[in-house]
């Protein structure tokens, strides 16, 4: 439940709070800007780019996984690599900025810090031992 819930928030305040307050143009979307750039996908969303939903919502999971699951995997810190590429893809097929997808991973550090630790308070620390 606490991991759905991380979810929810990050997607709730990147996509719904940020992206409609800020309004920042997509690379993609910007003509300055993508007459120099290649890309590899025939997609460019409408919605804004500050900040990265995605970076926002895998960093946001990564860290709750990581605080939630460190105590019993050695493994735990793999789930920052796997947002770390989630995000850094979005930088490379040109739909953000890289400066978007850093301040979403930021963001998204955050809302999975606070989201385990209040799952740690309320379930306590999870152990392999009885």
């Amino acid at each position: 439940m606490g991991a759905v819930l991380t979810a929810a928030l990050a997607d709730i305040i990147s996509s719904q709070l940020i992206k409609e307050t800020v309004m920042r143009v997509r690379p993609c979307q910007d003509p300055d800007v993508s007459v120099q750039l290649r890309f590899f996908i025939n997609y460019c969303p409408r919605s804004s780019s500050f900040t990265s939903s995605h970076a926002t919502s895998h960093f946001a999971q990564a860290m709750y996984f990581f605080l939630t699951l460190r105590h019993i995997s050695k493994w735990a810190g793999f789930f920052f690599l796997w947002a770390f590429i989630i995000a850094y893809t979005q930088v490379y097929v040109g739909v953000h900025y890289p400066f978007d997808v850093f301040c979403g991973a930021i963001l998204g550090c955050l809302i999975g810090f606070l989201m385990a630790k209040m799952f740690h308070k309320q379930s306590g620390i999870l152990s392999l031992e009885k």
